[in-house]
């Protein structure tokens, strides 16, 4: 390859790492939370098992139950974000708008817990949803972009050094060869 794409190498590589360097560290580590999201109850609060597999409350119990929990500021299904059932485990996941989670026995509509689930918002960090859809599109997909021209500059960084010593060994059979 011709010198001058060298050094496009080069300048690229430098001044895309630091361009995307704040957002690629923030992708960075909310990427290594969401991996760990399920061993760390700090993120994700671990998944309870109720009483028995068996569904038998109504959904008024379920809101019931979640409106004598203060924290998760439920006062009626608008204020629920979600309802996650899982049969195989007997409970009822309830997530409010303010990010709280109350996990119900499926069984007999009691409070097995409720915790703070930041792993939404970790997601919604690490994909750039978090600040507006419009940086979304552009921050995170430039950042994404950007990055694989690293990987591509960085590979080809790469490989020069081996490409000259093997020019190199080349050479000097040869010259072997005519001596």
């Amino acid at each position: 390859m011709p010198i001058p794409f060298n050094r496009y190498s080069r300048k690229l590589h430098r001044w895309g790492a630091i361009i995307i360097a704040i957002p690629l560290l923030l992708v960075i580590v909310t990427g290594i939370l969401l991996q760990i999201k399920k061993q760390v109850a700090w993120v994700q609060p671990p998944t309870l098992r109720g009483e028995s597999s068996e569904l038998n409350i109504l959904w008024d119990d379920v809101l019931k139950s979640a409106t004598a929990q203060p924290e998760a500021e439920i006062k009626s299904w608008d204020d629920i974000d979600r309802l996650d059932v899982r049969p195989g485990r007997g409970l009822i996941k309830v997530r409010s708008n303010n990010g709280w989670e109350v996990q119900i026995d499926a069984s007999n509509a009691n409070v097995l817990s409720t915790n703070y689930r930041r792993s939404d918002l970790i997601e919604s960090l690490h994909d750039g949803s978090f600040f507006d859809d419009r940086a979304k599109i552009t921050v995170f997909l430039a950042n994404g972009l950007i990055l694989l021209g690293l990987w591509f500059t960085g590979m080809w960084l790469w490989y020069l050094p081996i490409s000259a010593r093997r020019k190199k060994q080349k050479r000097l059979n040869a010259e072997k060869k005519t001596i």
